[in-house]
């Protein structure tokens, strides 16, 4: 799978010749010029990095940053800062808002590509928590004082596809009970509702999951997703 890019910057020609030295280094790049656009967009979509300049109309960049690391798909995304200013009183603003790396006009190609192979461990960290295992387990989800039983079509680090009978509202806040493995206790998560699919599939991003069950979630799934290439070896079912 590619490596996805969102460039964000009121300037266009900024924006193309950045997008432009990304495609070189084989990064798909999709280009905005509306921040608002921008910080609808990173609501629904998840990418692999995103380039976010310091001065646009509001939300500027700092702002856009702030609303990332606040939560969502793109809570862990590296952020690229760019700005024509190297005031050290800038970088403190962008480092505080999520800022990981900073990108100074003019742009040059070659600090851009240095930098892309810089963020290039931190970029493969985040697309293993995003990848999703077509794996089958019972799972329970519960909506205040309603709550189904269904299981899923696929999990990751961050998230469950869930199949049932019916679904709750997009933007539930909802509680999972996944069970991972029969005999154990279940994976215990705090989620959102972020997509429903034909009134019987929803996706489930798990917003608040503990240290303990974190580490569980990530034990089961880490030996799948080195694996995913070859469906035939997954576990289906208990």
């Amino acid at each position: 799978m590619p490596t996805r890019a969102l460039v964000v910057d009121d300037d266009l020609p900024t924006c193309e010749m950045i997008q432009a030295i990304l495609n070189s280094a084989d990064m798909e790049a999709m280009i905005l010029t509306d921040s608002a656009h921008a910080a609808e967009l990173l609501q629904k979509q998840k990418f692999d990095a995103v380039f976010l300049d310091v001065n646009m109309p509001p939300p500027d960049g700092l702002e856009l940053a702030r609303q990332m690391r606040g939560g969502g798909y793109n809570q862990r995304t590296p952020v690229i800062m760019i700005t024509g200013e190297e005031d050290p009183a800038v970088l403190t603003r962008g480092f505080q808002a999520g800022a990981n790396f900073f990108l100074f006009k003019p742009i040059h190609k070659e600090r851009l590509l240095n930098l892309t192979r810089f963020t290039h461990g931190v970029i493969k960290r985040e697309k293993r928590r995003f990848q999703r295992v077509a794996v089958r387990r019972r799972i329970q989800v519960r909506f205040g004082q309603e709550s189904l039983e269904g299981e899923t079509i696929d999990v990751s680090l961050s998230g469950v596809l869930v199949q049932a009978s019916r679904t709750f509202p997009t933007g539930s806040l909802v509680q999972v009970r996944l069970d991972l493995s029969p005999g154990k206790q279940p994976i215990v998560a705090d989620g959102l509702v972020a997509r429903v699919i034909a009134h019987t599939r929803m996706g489930v991003q798990l917003d608040r999951v503990g240290s303990a069950e974190s580490q569980r979630l990530q034990d089961f799934l880490l030996p799948l997703i080195l694996v995913s290439n070859d469906p035939g070896t997954l576990p289906q079912g208990n």
